[in-house]
C-alpha cells in the first residue's frame, strides 16, 4: 500500500491493512529500521532525535522556524529532507512513523493528520490543548489503527513502574489521600499587549500560530522561554494550558497509573476553600468516585517541596513519594524487595531520558501492541490539567463524569471543554 493510498483508506473506510506491517516498497518490516519524521525541533525535538534508538532512523524534519531546523542539519552534519509545513511532510513514501515536539496547540492536529496518514505517532506531552481535541485523537487513532505513544516517559522508568504498581497492588493499604505540586494555569492575552515585532527571516508566523488566534509577532509569543521576560508560549493560553499541563501531565499520570485509573479519572474538583485570591494559581482539589482525594498542595516555587513530577500517596500502612526515576517511603522498610536502584542510571542524562520510551513506541510499531503510555492513558491524565484550569476559570466547584466527559447538568463547564479554531485549521474528519 502506498502512502497516499493508506491515507485515503484511513480517511474512507473503518478497517485498512497497516502499512507497517507487511515488509516491501516503502514499507518496514519486522527486523527493518524505522523511518522516522520529526516534527518540531527545537528543544524538546532536538533531545528527542538524539533518543531515537538504533531501530529507528530519522529521515526528515519538519518546523515552521527553519532557523531551527538548520540549526539542527548542523549539529548533526546531516543532510535530512526538511519541510515547513507538516501537511506537506506527511506526503512523504518514506515514512513510518512522527515524533511530534510542537508547541501545544499543534499537538492533536499533526497527531490526527499523522493517523490519517497511515503513520504511528510519538506525541510529546500534554497530548492536547483541550479535552473534546483530545478525545478526537483519540478516536482517530483507534479507527486509523495507529499506534500512538504520548510522551510521558515515566510510565517506562522501571522504579516509577514499580511504585505506581505497589500503590496500585495494596501495598499501602487503603490510599486515604495524594498531594502533589500546585502547578499554574496559563495567562489570557489582552489586546496590544505587546507591541508588534518584526518577524525574523525563516520564520512562517501564521503557519507557528496554525489553530490559534491571530495575534502580530513577538519574541514573548514564538519563543518556549524568554530569557528577558522568563514568559514564552508555554504560559499563554491560546497556546498552551500553563504548568499544570505541562509538569501536570507528568504528575497526574503518576497518580493515574498508582490509583488504578488509566481508563477512567476523578468525578469532582474544587478551589482550595481556604483560598481568598482566586487566579492561576490557586490550589484545586479533586477526588475520585473510590473517596480518594488529591491536593495540589506543594508550592511550585524554588527551592521545590514534594515530588514536582510525581505525588505523595498516603495510604492506611504508609506513605511513598513518587517523582521521576526514584521513590522513598514512611517507614523506610514498607518496601521489602525494591528493584535494584542501578536501573535508574538507565534514564539519566540528556541522550537517555526518553530513550527507552521511544523504544517502546518502535518495537509497537513492529508488534502492533499498544504502548505502555497509549494516547488513551494520555488523554485521561491531562484531562486533569485541564478540568483544573477549568476550574480556576470559574472560580467554583466542577462535576465530572469520566465515562461521558461531560460535566453533568453544567452548560458554562460543558463550553470550556471546546475551543474555536482560526479558519482553514479545523481538526480533520476522520
Amino acid at each position: 500500500m502506498t502512502r497516499s493510498a493508506a491515507a485515503a483508506s484511513a480517511f474512507a473506510a473503518p478497517y485498512f491493512v497497516p502499512a507497517n506491517v507487511l515488509a516491501g516498497p516503502g514499507r518496514v518490516g519486522a527486523n527493518d529500521r524505522v523511518g522516522l519524521a520529526v516534527v518540531g525541533v527545537g528543544l524538546r525535538g532536538g533531545q528527542l532525535i538524539r533518543n531515537v534508538p538504533e531501530s529507528g532512523r530519522v529521515v526528515a524534519l519538519c518546523d515552521a522556524d527553519l532557523r531551527k531546523t538548520a540549526a539542527v542539519l548542523k549539529r548533526h552534519a546531516a543532510d535530512w529532507p526538511v519541510e515547513q509545513d507538516y501537511r506537506r511532510l506527511l506526503e512523504r513514501t518514506d515514512l513510518d512513523g512522527v515524533i511530534i515536539a510542537t508547541p501545544d496547540h499543534h499537538h492533536v492536529q499533526a497527531a490526527m493528520l499523522a493517523c490519517g496518514a497511515g503513520l504511528d505517532v510519538y506525541l510529546e506531552k500534554p497530548a492536547s490543548l483541550y479535552i473534546c481535541e483530545g478525545r478526537a485523537l483519540v478516536s482517530a487513532a483507534r479507527r486509523c489503527q495507529r499506534i500512538v505513544q504520548v510522551g510521558t516517559q515515566q510510565r517506562s522508568m522501571e522504579l516509577n513502574r514499580f511504585a505506581c504498581e505497589f500503590v496500585r497492588g495494596g501495598g499501602i493499604g487503603p490510599v486515604r489521600v495524594v498531594q502533589c505540586v500546585n502547578y499554574p494555569s496559563p495567562r489570557r492575552y489582552r489586546a496590544g499587549e505587546l507591541p508588534a515585532a518584526a518577524i525574523p527571516a525563516g520564520l512562517d508566523w501564521d503557519l507557528w500560530q496554525g489553530p490559534a488566534p491571530r495575534r502580530s509577532y513577538h519574541p514573548w509569543l514564538a519563543s518556549l522561554r524568554s530569557a528577558q521576560s522568563k514568559t514564552g508560549w508555554v504560559d499563554w493560553w491560546a497556546y498552551s494550558g500553563g504548568g499544570v499541563t505541562g509538569l501536570g501531565s507528568h504528575a497526574f499520570d503518576m497518580v493515574q497509573y498508582a490509583l488504578g485509573a488509566d481508563d477512567s479519572g476523578p468525578v469532582e474538583f474544587w478551589p482550595a476553600e481556604d483560598d481568598d485570591a482566586f487566579g492561576a494559581s490557586t490550589p484545586v482539589h479533586f477526588r475520585y468516585a473510590s473517596g480518594t482525594e488529591v491536593r495540589m498542595h506543594f508550592a511550585n516555587e524554588r527551592p521545590f517541596r514534594g515530588p514536582r513530577l510525581g505525588a505523595v500517596f498516603v495510604g492506611a500502612r504508609g506513605k511513598i513519594e513518587i517523582n521521576r526515576n526514584k521513590f522513598t517511603t514512611n517507614p523506610p522498610d514498607l518496601v521489602t524487595d525494591p528493584p535494584d536502584p542501578s536501573l535508574a542510571r538507565k534514564w539519566e542524562g540528556d541522550g537517555w531520558v526518553a530513550l527507552g520510551h521511544v523504544q517502546n513506541w518502535i518495537d509497537c510499531i513492529k508488534t502492533r501492541q499498544r504502548p505502555v503510555a497509549d494516547v488513551e492513558i494520555g488523554h485521561r491524565s491531562v484531562t486533569i490539567a485541564h478540568l483544573v484550569n477549568v476550574t480556576r476559570q470559574l472560580g467554583r466547584r466542577v462535576r465530572w463524569d469520566p465515562v461521558g466527559e461531560v460535566c453533568p447538568g453544567d452548560d458554562e463547564a460543558n463550553r470550556l471543554l471546546d475551543r474555536p479554531r482560526h479558519p482553514g485549521w479545523e481538526l480533520p474528519k476522520v
